[in-house]
């Protein structure tokens, strides 16, 4: 039910809801006044402090602006329905704590469930030019006898060890050795002549 203050004759009648308490330089002045002007006063007088509170929870400046800013649209949308506007500034502080729980939430769960990052591709460059050499590698093993082009394939290629390398092509450990060793010198004798 409206109400006069009894000691403001002709003022305009007010809601008890509509009754701010707003915390000035020189102390507490109660002010009666509608939604709008109630969270201007808040907001002229609160928003640099909540905005370093909700950062310090957050750690992003420009998140915590918008968790503040979206405390005080609440606070608007919902200033009849406060029970006790000399605690408004007590509800802004809870709000943008919660709402910086739920971005601390968020955060965690798109990081939880974030893609894998490819592995790094090489460039087409790159690729061409290892085909390039992979060509003249095999141009230059053709161009090798074959007990030592056998050797070097199975050696370097398949990654066989020498007694694997000796049972496959039905020869000593000792003439692996040697067969890879002159296959070896062969091979960059013939790269150096393609180059």
């Amino acid at each position: 039910m409206p109400f006069r203050k009894p000691d403001d004759e002709g003022a305009r009648p007010t809601d008890v809801t509509e009754t701010l308490v707003a915390r000035g330089t020189a102390g507490a002045v109660a002010i009666a006044w509608d939604a709008d002007q109630a969270v201007t006063v808040l907001y002229s007088a609160n928003y640099r402090s909540l905005v370093r509170l909700a950062a310090l929870l957050v750690r992003d400046v420009a998140t915590a602006e918008e968790v503040v800013q979206d405390a005080f649209i609440a606070m608007h949308g919902g200033w009849r329905r406060l029970r006790d506007p000399e605690k408004a500034l007590s509800y802004l502080r809870q709000s943008v704590v919660n709402r910086a729980r739920s971005v601390l939430r968020h955060r965690a769960v798109v990081e939880k469930y974030a893609p894998k990052g490819l592995p790094d591709a090489h460039s087409a460059e790159h690729g061409a030019i290892v085909e390039l050499e992979r060509t003249a590698v095999i141009e230059a093993l053709a161009k090798l006898p074959t007990r030592q082009r056998e050797a070097l394939v199975l050696r370097y290629y398949a990654d066989f060890s020498e007694a694997e390398i000796a049972h496959a092509m039905g020869i000593s450990r000792g003439a692996v050795k040697s067969h890879t060793a002159r296959g070896m010198s062969a091979l960059r004798n013939v790269l150096e002549q393609l180059s």
